[in-house]
């Protein structure tokens, strides 16, 4: 598919698609998933991504609902931002599930900020709720503070009992085995290249 083509060159290679170009393709990719109701799962999001592109969005009047902003590349020589997908361990006799953890890094110079927390993922939507409930900084590889956020521990212990609507979550129509794009609940889309 020539979208997937487009979306790949924007997420690995030095010669970029134009910004507009890449923000049609992620439309048409979207269009795509949801005409033909593709379904993923959680463990084909595993892995460590990079953050490539994002979109703005703006709430609208009119009856086209989001619009969207131009859309950026995130250049790598001011940060590296990654989000990281694990499955968590089953007990034995358990089935593997769609829950697991989220970590989600900056590294900016020698200092490093990771949010970490739970996430569950909704097969039928495509949807991966999260919750950052912890934080690790780093300065030079070395731990500076590491512990929960903004009472994440109560936040944790609740996660999976709260309905997505309350929650953080990416609806996600574009899994590939490098690159992978979502929506955000505010909107936005965004697109991730394989580490």
């Amino acid at each position: 598919m020539e979208n997937i083509s487009i979306l790949e060159q924007a997420a690995k290679s030095n010669t970029k698609p134009s910004a507009a170009t890449v923000v049609a393709a992620l439309l048409e990719a979207e269009k795509n998933a949801k005409k033909n109701k593709i379904r993923y799962s959680f463990k084909q999001l595993t892995g460590n991504w990079r953050l490539c592109f994002i979109t703005g969005t703006k709430k609208s009047r009119q009856k086209a609902g989001i619009v969207l902003g131009a859309g950026r590349y995130i250049p790598e020589w001011v940060a590296k931002i990654q989000i990281a997908y694990s499955v968590e361990p089953v007990a034995e006799g358990e089935m593997p599930s769609e829950m697991g953890k989220v970590e989600n890094s900056v590294l900016v110079g020698a200092i490093e900020l990771t949010l970490s927390g739970p996430t569950k993922f909704l097969v039928n939507q495509n949807i991966l709720a999260f919750d950052f409930t912890r934080i690790t900084v780093k300065l030079l590889g070395k731990t500076l503070y590491q512990g929960f956020i903004r009472g994440g521990e109560s936040r944790e212990a609740e996660f999976f009992s709260l309905s997505v609507g309350k929650q953080a979550f990416f609806a996600y129509f574009l899994v590939e085995s490098g690159i992978i794009a979502a929506r955000g609940r505010g909107g936005g889309l965004a697109l991730w290249g394989r580490v």
